[in-house]
């Protein structure tokens, strides 16, 4: 305590001192301008550099007041810090204010760094499961229309606008299987050429299914199987394990496959063909396919939309080889309503006038397909059979061969209801299964599905769209930039 005083007066003869010598500066600048006043910059940054230290009674040192950092009273070094953020400047991207640099006294800013989210964006092929692309679990809606004027009161029913609220987790799964579905068609489209394989292009359309819809039993995955028939065969032809099918150039394909979420299915489809000639057929085909959504609605008459689609269907020609032929409506093809697990759900949507009266009812999809044809618009059942699915509502049937229980023990825990082929009982590692296949479908509890043909040497094509009838406005689900 004893060594106070001298420290103080110590303290304040260093502080006269710098006090005086600034007085001095301040009047010899106003005199002789600013090159005396630079001079005594100069002098005064090197003097504190000589200057001696002084000692302390306490054995510490005192740096004179002209030093960069400040002293306590008690004679003790205070470090001078720069708050918080001076330097880094404010981490929002503000501007910070920095040291002086020079005579100027210019100040340094830091510039704003602003990271950016990165979108992932799928890959090609595609790799990346739908639910890793949209986070937020939200699936986007692709087309709406309204219904007619009679309908026309739903889109401003407050009511009708809670219904969908409500729903809402409903309509999120038939959008993700659509999105799972567009996806898959995109790359497709890229990928199928002449001279492929068609079990290559199935399992390879199937696997991206599996992958982007992250495929989980019953409750994700493929809803029936992949449709690719070639020309005169209509439908319900896919290769079996073992086919040597290549497509060629002047094949007509129909690619026609569905993905599901919790039983919720998306069926859509569409025809490749290379060779231009083609393209008025499939032109016909799509501009049915959008009059049949287009005429769809909440108690409208199936037969009424079945009309509509046969008039443009049959407005259009094609030239073949030098014939022209009219694009006719396939008449014993319909388009149908789709339920939970279930791909036919009851109602038909004809392609052709005439059928039947029912008419469509809010809640319902259906699967507004169309097929048109250069040869005599009527398919029957031809070639080796690919597509069977269990019935419905079939109910409890006695077995008596073992090896058909353990065939459908397989069925039910891996397809339930859905339509499954011969290749998705050989991935599953059945083998000898077709006895008992054909015993299962002879006693009513699965149903074959064979190809459907047209006469030989015609061409065929399909458009198919899944639609929905929201309370408020109907939904095309698989619609997508492609169709």
């Amino acid at each position: 305590m004893g060594c106070e005083p001298t420290v103080c007066r110590v303290f304040h003869l260093v502080w006269d001192a710098a006090e005086s010598k600034r007085r001095r500066r301040k009047k010899k600048k106003s005199k002789a301008g600013a090159g005396a006043a630079e001079k005594e910059d100069e002098e005064e940054e090197e003097a504190p550099k000589n200057a001696p230290a002084l000692a302390s009674p306490n054995g510490g040192v005192v740096v004179s007041k002209s030093a960069t950092s400040p002293t306590a009273p008690n004679g003790r070094v205070v470090d001078e810090k720069p708050a918080a953020g001076a330097e880094e400047g404010d981490e929002d991207g503000g501007d910070a204010d920095g040291p002086e640099s020079g005579a100027g006294g210019s100040k340094k800013k830091k510039k704003n760094r602003s990271r950016k989210k990165k979108v992932l964006e799928q890959t090609d092929p595609p790799s990346i499961p739908v639910s890793k692309l949209f986070p937020d679990g939200i699936y986007p809606v692709w087309e709406e229309q309204n219904y007619n004027d009679d309908n026309l009161w739903r889109l401003t029913s407050a009511e009708k606008r809670e219904q969908e609220r409500l729903e809402s987790s409903l309509y999120n799964d038939v959008r993700k299987a659509a999105e799972v579905h567009r996806q898959v068609r995109k790359y497709m489209r890229k990928y199928i050429k002449p001279g492929l394989l068609m079990t290559d292009i199935c399992e390879t359309l199937e696997n991206l299914v599996r992958t982007l819809i992250e495929e989980n039993g019953l409750q994700a995955g493929i809803a029936f199987p992949t449709g690719c028939s070639l020309n005169w065969v209509a439908a319900h032809w896919a290769p079996n394990t073992g086919d040597k099918t290549v497509l060629q150039y002047d094949d007509v394909m129909k690619l026609d496959f569905g993905t599901h979420i919790n039983g919720r299915i998306i069926d859509a489809a569409f025809t490749v063909a290379f060779n231009p000639v083609y393209d008025p057929l499939l032109k016909a085909v799509q501009e049915a396919t959008n009059t049949g959504i287009k005429e769809a609605g909440i108690d409208v008459r199936l037969c009424d939309i079945g009309c509509a689609i046969q008039e443009v269907m049959e407005s259009y020609e094609i030239e073949l080889n030098g014939k022209t032929y009219q694009v006719k409506s396939i008449r014993n093809l319909n388009g149908h309503s789709i339920g939970p697990y279930q791909i036919h759900g009851g109602k038909s949507v004809p392609i052709v006038k005439g059928g039947e009266q029912t008419r469509m009812e809010e809640g319902e999809f259906y699967a507004i397909e169309t097929f048109g044809s250069t040869g005599k618009g009527y398919v029957r059942e031809d070639l080796e059979c690919s597509h069977y699915m269990k019935n419905f509502d079939v109910g409890h049937v006695p077995l008596r061969l073992a090896k058909a229980k353990q065939l459908l023990a397989t069925i039910d825990r891996n397809f339930g209801t859905l339509a499954f082929c011969r290749r998705y009982l050989d991935r599953l590692g059945e083998t000898k299964y077709l006895m008992a296949l054909k015993n299962l479908c002879d006693v009513g509890i699965v149903q074959p599905y064979p190809p459907l043909c047209d006469s030989k040497g015609s061409y065929v094509a399909q458009f198919e769209h899944t639609i929905f009838m929201r309370p408020t406005r109907k939904e095309v689900l698989s619609r997508g930039e492609d169709f």
